[in-house]
């Protein structure tokens, strides 16, 4: 098994055993802004190498599924799941946007096995985070006055995690290539060590909302299983329908397939308050994470293979 997977375990069986291990938040900090940067720098250095105005008819299909996929969540979760109407907005939100660490999961995987993939997939999944968090909120809210836009568009788009991937991105698409290769030891050699720490703080935080799942039934538990692999086939023919070769029709399907747990929480806090974030961050990152990180990728590379093989 990977050993990054390995270190997600560790911290999964650590939680679940009460362990006192623990990482200092200011650790977990830097790490995720490490990551952060990483992924946008190694994108935005690929960026450099193609036209950017090549790019727009994937991002306005990314866009597109990002719109898409929370009006396919919301019902499902206020009908059947009989969930408040803000917590099923919410919810809805969290699963038509992405996981960075799933993505960077999956990026690793990829870059063991020598799989080659799209260069501009950091843009894609920049482009991704944002849709959803505003389908959320009309979906919660409606087009009312009592909308804080102004506070809505501060967090989406300046929001920590987007100001770092895009600015990362930016940085390795407007440097020098010479200038960039002193940097390259710290955010490119250490990606695999940063991201394996990043990965066994995800299994403590995972571990802790566990005990949720007693409380919020199967329900939760099996929108959480479902609705990746629903999110998987999508972003599986989207890739397919974009030309990708089999790695970037991979990486699209376990983008679309994640559940956001870094911008969506934020955003989601400032716009619907009364949402209660333990259910989708239960769903997000309790459920949904850990069967994308352990089940998922891989099975995920057989499906890109096989609709290859069949379109």
């Amino acid at each position: 098994m990977d050993p990054i997977i390995l270190f997600f375990l560790l911290g999964l069986a650590a939680g679940l055993l009460k362990s006192e291990l623990r990482l200092p938040s200011a650790v977990y900090e830097l790490v995720s802004i490490l990551l952060l940067l990483s992924i946008g720098l190694k994108g935005g250095m690929e960026l450099q190498r193609q036209p950017f105005l090549e790019l727009a008819p994937d991002i306005l299909v990314t866009i597109a599924i990002g719109l898409v996929l929370p009006l396919v969540a919301f019902p499902l979760l206020r009908h059947v799941g009989r969930f408040a109407r803000p917590d099923a907005a919410s919810i809805a939100a969290h699963y038509g946007s992405v996981s960075v660490g799933t993505y960077a999961v999956a990026i690793a995987w990829l870059t063991t096995r020598n799989i080659p993939y799209e260069p501009h997939m950091p843009l894609l999944l920049v482009v991704l985070e944002i849709p959803a968090i505003l389908v959320g909120i009309v979906l919660a809210r409606g087009f009312t006055r009592d909308t804080r836009w102004g506070k809505v568009a501060h967090e989406v788009f300046l929001g920590k995690g987007i100001v770092l991937l895009i600015g990362g991105l930016l940085i390795g698409w407007l440097s020098d290539p010479e200038g960039l290769v002193s940097i390259e030891p710290l955010f490119v050699d250490l990606f695999k060590g940063i991201l394996a720490i990043f990965l066994l703080e995800m299994g403590l935080i995972a571990a802790a909302r566990a005990g949720s799942l007693r409380r919020y039934g199967l329900f939760l538990v099996g929108f959480g299983l479902i609705m990746p692999l629903f999110g998987a086939l999508v972003g599986a023919l989207a890739g397919q329908l974009m030309g990708f070769t089999a790695g970037g029709t991979m990486v699209m399907a376990v983008m679309i397939a994640s559940a956001s747990y870094i911008a969506v929480p934020a955003a989601m806090r400032i716009s619907v308050p009364e949402a209660n974030p333990t259910l989708s961050l239960t769903a997000s990152l309790g459920i949904t994470f850990p069967f994308n990180v352990i089940v998922g990728i891989p099975l995920y590379w057989r499906l890109s293979n096989y609709i290859h093989q069949i379109l």
